[in-house]
């Protein structure tokens, strides 16, 4: 897969659809637990969504329910952000176990997938950004209308249902030798069980120990909930290489974006094009008026003494890489150069 990306990219224009690749050879079975889970992560949720909508018409939504749900919100997007995505993939700061635990645990109850399997692909996305090899890049399709518009389907959601794995051996050695994080993986599937059932035992107890209680705090807290957080992190996917602001230089073919619309909801992640600038930075949102919240809470845990080694900017660096977008006209921005296994200096650079 990786020889067949890196020859496929080598052939790449930047313009027309990615040259064809054939995909990884699965038997039926395996095609059909892929289509599954994946039809199961996507679908659920928006199904509990109408049913929401169904419920709250013309009734309201409780305090409870609103409680629940941003408290979740908060608890699974913090655990992607911080933990599954500046954690273990970039390694912007090394955690204490017991905290690196508790964000892959919190991560994995987003219904995004075990942190294995999250952190290998994304690597793999930092490795090939919008060039053939990446899962999810809105320009696979080409750059033309037609193609862009699918491009971006399959970017936002499509990617799941595609036969195209990414190996943990080759992308997350470091989670594989490391037996908390497969402790973390294999228990995926009831994390994700608990992740709706905490929700509604709580809802049911607040709610005076009533069905209709538990119910919709399942639902509004549990299923709309990952719908939302869903939808944002996969919009950094499609969105955040379409749409926004390039203040910095990123490597060849790569069109990461600052998009500020979805800065809240995604804790800092949609500071794009500076986290694809520099990989390896604690913080995404760097020029005044940038909100990261997730940095906010990286400094929390640094000022506590849980974190050490937080990558935070550097100001001449930042400089140097505003100047090379200032210098040079888009189409020669800084170009990949050879690196290691992972297509970067080190994995932490992805």
């Amino acid at each position: 897969m990786a020889v067949a990306a890196s020859v496929a990219a080598e052939r790449y224009d930047g313009i027309g659809a990615f040259p064809g690749a054939s995909d990884p050879a699965r038997t039926s079975a395996q095609r059909v637990v892929q289509l599954t889970v994946a039809g199961l992560i996507v679908v659920g949720p928006f199904a509990g969504l109408v049913a929401s909508v169904w419920l709250l018409w013309g009734r309201g939504v409780g305090l409870t329910d609103v409680g629940l749900a941003v408290f979740f919100y908060l608890v699974t997007g913090f655990g992607i952000t911080v933990g599954f995505h500046r954690c273990l993939t970039h390694r912007s700061f090394t955690a204490r176990p017991w905290l690196r635990v508790a964000l892959a645990v919190a991560g994995s109850m987003s219904f995004q997938g075990d942190v294995l399997g999250w952190v290998a692909t994304h690597r793999r996305h930092h490795a090939f950004t919008d060039r053939p090899g990446d899962p999810h890049s809105p320009y696979r399709f080409g750059t033309g209308p037609a193609g862009q518009l699918r491009g971006t389907l399959d970017a936002h959601v499509g990617w799941l249902f595609r036969a195209d794995p990414t190996s943990s051996d080759r992308y997350a050695p470091d989670l594989l030798a490391d037996r908390s994080m497969r402790w973390v993986s294999y228990a995926f599937p009831a994390l994700c069980v608990a992740s709706l059932a905490l929700p509604c035992g709580i809802g049911w107890v607040l709610g005076g120990f009533t069905a209709r209680a538990a119910l919709l705090a399942l639902l509004w807290a549990g299923l709309v909930r990952v719908f939302l957080l869903q939808h944002v992190t996969w919009s950094v996917n499609s969105l955040c290489h379409l749409i926004g602001d390039r203040p910095f230089t990123t490597r060849q073919f790569d069109r990461a974006t600052n998009l500020w619309p979805l800065a809240v909801l995604s804790f800092g992640e949609s500071w794009h094009n500076m986290h694809h600038s520099d990989p390896a930075c604690a913080r995404h949102g760097v020029d005044r008026g940038q909100l990261d919240l997730s940095a906010e809470l990286i400094h929390v845990f640094e000022r506590a003494g849980w974190v050490s080694g937080v990558h935070w900017p550097s100001p001449t660096r930042l400089a140097q890489r505003r100047q090379v977008v200032v210098a040079q006209p888009r189409e020669a921005l800084a170009r990949s150069s050879p690196g290691s296994l992972f297509g970067a200096r080190d994995i932490s650079d992805l």
